[in-house]
């Protein structure tokens, strides 16, 4: 039984949101504050949190933010009254793995909190070491290395490094990165996608040479530089 800690200041809504996860077959905790969420992150120990953006105490994506400093693995889906797609992609850069826009139907964030546990489930690893020359993933030990260097990847980093690494060599496009890694209709914001590009090339190619590369109106490989 995944864990799923709800954080909301409305006592209504994460009452309504906690039952209803219950009955879909979850355990339950609520927390009305961004601060009373890091202290049960670390107590409480959930796969997964529901958060809402506008604290009263803290914005949540400060509280994404600690939680991932202090080491929390769970994964993040934030729930926003705004409907920019810059307030968007800002909750998904800081760590989160998904959001939802209020109003929202029960049975719509259900639906994508089961889609961000099946693509981050660490218990099921398809097992063995993937590689494409130094970049080795351990997926037995949910590791990446460069060079023997181990890389800090969130989960949703990981399963994009992950899918580039298994079609290395190969073009792949925005809407097929989005299809295999976030594994639902993502309303078309490729935006997101170019964000996790960039946060991986900052972890994977901080050492020569490159290996992720864009390729213009069509989208991403991994591969080794082309000769000039």
């Amino acid at each position: 039984m995944s864990r799923i800690l709800v954080v909301d200041d409305e006592p209504y809504l994460s009452d309504l949101v906690a039952t209803a996860l219950r009955y879909a077959g979850f355990e339950t905790a609520i927390a009305a504050t961004g601060a009373a969420a890091v202290a049960m992150t670390g107590s409480f120990e959930p796969d997964l949190i529901v958060l809402d953006v506008m604290l009263p105490d803290v914005l949540g994506t400060e509280v994404c933010r600690r939680i991932r400093a202090a080491g929390a693995e769970a994964s993040v889906v934030f729930l926003t009254a705004r409907d920019a797609t810059e307030d968007k992609i800002g909750g998904l850069t800081v760590g989160g793995d998904d959001y939802v826009t209020k109003p929202f139907s029960l049975e719509e964030l259900i639906a994508r909190i089961r889609a961000v546990l099946r693509r981050t489930e660490r218990a099921e690893p398809d097992g063995g070491l993937l590689s494409f020359r130094d970049l080795v993933i351990d997926e037995d030990a949910y590791e990446v290395r460069r060079g023997g260097a181990l890389l800090d990847l969130t989960p949703t980093e990981f399963k994009l490094l992950r899918f580039l690494v298994v079609n290395a060599g190969r073009v792949v496009t925005k809407r097929q990165i989005l299809d295999h890694v976030w594994e639902y209709d993502f309303g078309g914001n490729d935006g997101v996608v170019q964000t996790y590009i960039s946060y991986l090339r900052r972890k994977v190619d901080v050492v020569d040479p490159p290996l992720i590369h864009t390729v213009p109106r069509v989208g991403y490989v991994l591969r080794l530089p082309r000769e000039a």
